[in-house]
Formats: structure tokens, C-alpha cells, sequence
């Protein structure tokens, strides 16, 4: 049972910029973390409620142990609203984060990855960003680079039920449309008329030596004898 009031479990959330399998760096030469950013909606104060205490008790902590006893006048605090604009560039959130509270998670360390029996998540294509959840996240003081605020933690994941993805990703039929019926798929190999095998023909026998009606060149011709009245039986 957890006893540490700066740990908290989420109630459902949508998850977005989801990296829970491999690490990932949000800026080039930033050390890798694995993270996600929490989709809180505003209807949920229960879980508001306990994101704002946990700031609390993470501050004490920090005024204690990080700030040299002193409570920073501006302090950093990793929740924003999802209706405001990015900390960033001031530019407005995307339309996924309209009447939310956004909080984004990480750690060095990867976090947990459970289905809603409490069960470990192998198939990695089953977790995507814009499947809803719960978070189990901490939080936590820090001072880094003159900036001194309230950071979270990625303890981790569990996927409730799924939703649609927020990758950005185009699919091919929004691409280029749903093909006519009957048109071939690229690359098939159109159909051909049917080739029938040749029917056996009779085997061609050899022609027997017809023999000569006269006598070949070169032999002597044999005289013709003398003709016969066939009357008398006398030579004519």
C-alpha cells in the first residue's frame, strides 16, 4: 500500500506522446527517458485533487532538502492547462488537450506496463497514444539550470480501454481513397486466358520407297517386243 503522499494512481486519463517501451529524447542531446503525457479531464477533480496535494507535499520536501530552506517566489509546477497556451512558446495546446489538465511523466528507469487485470502488456502495438488509462506517477522538487519547480515521475502504465490514436499517422485510404470494386491491387498480375495443352498428334510413320514407274537412270532400256494380233496371235 502506498504510504508516500507525493505518489498518486490517476483516475482514467488519455495518454499522448506515449514512449513506455523505449526511451526517448524530447531534444536532441537530452539524455532518453521513458514518458507519457497525462490527458487529465477537468471533470475529474478527484484526481486534480490529488495531484495538488502531492505538489504540496513535494514542496515541503524541496524547501527542506533542495532550496536551502526557502520557498522559490516562481515555482515550476508540471501541470498545465490543456485550454492555455505550451510553457514552451506560449503557442496553444493541440486539440486533443482542450478541457484537460496536461502532465507529462518521465524516468530513466522503464516503467510498468499493465492491461486492466493488472497483467504485463507484451504486444507492444496494443499501447499507443490516444488509448485511455491510469498512471501511477510521483512527484517530485528539483533545482536544474537556475530553474526551481515540481517535476513527475513515471511510475507506470495501465491500459483500460482504447481510443483513437493520436500519432498523426495518415492511412493510406485517407491518402488516396477507397479503390473502385473490382479494380486489381498494384502490382497483381492480371489474368491471362487459359493455355490448353496441344492434343497429341498420330505419330508420323516412315513412308515406305514407292516403286519406280520407269526404269532409273543409267540402266539400260529393255526393247519393247513385238505386238500380237490378239485375232490372229500373229506378230503385226
Amino acid at each position: 500500500m502506498n504510504t508516500n503522499p507525493c505518489t498518486l494512481t490517476t483516475g482514467e486519463v488519455r495518454f499522448s506522446y506515449l514512449h513506455v517501451f523505449q526511451p526517448y529524447a524530447q531534444q536532441q542531446g537530452a539524455e532518453p527517458k521513458y514518458s507519457v503525457t497525462l490527458l487529465i479531464p477537468k471533470t475529474d477533480v478527484a484526481t486534480k485533487g490529488l495531484i495538488d496535494a502531492a505538489i504540496n507535499a513535494a514542496t515541503n520536501n524541496g524547501v527542506s532538502s533542495k532550496w536551502n530552506g526557502i520557498r522559490p517566489p516562481q515555482l515550476f509546477i508540471c501541470v498545465h492547462d490543456g485550454d492555455g497556451g505550451r510553457p514552451s512558446d506560449g503557442m496553444p495546446f493541440g486539440d486533443e488537450c482542450k478541457g484537460h489538465w496536461v502532465v507529462t511523466a518521465s524516468n530513466k528507469n522503464a516503467p510498468f506496463v499493465v492491461d486492466a487485470n493488472v497483467q504485463p502488456i507484451l504486444q507492444q502495438n496494443e499501447v499507443y497514444s490516444g488509448m485511455y488509462g491510469r498512471a501511477s506517477i510521483t512527484l517530485f522538487p528539483y533545482s536544474s539550470n537556475g530553474r526551481k519547480g515540481v517535476g513527475c515521475a513515471l511510475n507506470g502504465i495501465q491500459k483500460l480501454r482504447d481510443g483513437e490514436a493520436l500519432s498523426g499517422r495518415v492511412s493510406a485510404e485517407d491518402a488516396f481513397g477507397t479503390p473502385a470494386p473490382g479494380t486489381p491491387a498494384y502490382g497483381a498480375v492480371p489474368p491471362q486466358a487459359p493455355v490448353y495443352a496441344p492434343q497429341p498428334q498420330a505419330p508420323a510413320y516412315p513412308a515406305y520407297a514407292q516403286q519406280p514407274s520407269a526404269v532409273p537412270a543409267g540402266y539400260p532400256q529393255q526393247p519393247a517386243g513385238p505386238q500380237i494380233d490378239p485375232i490372229t496371235g500373229l506378230p503385226v
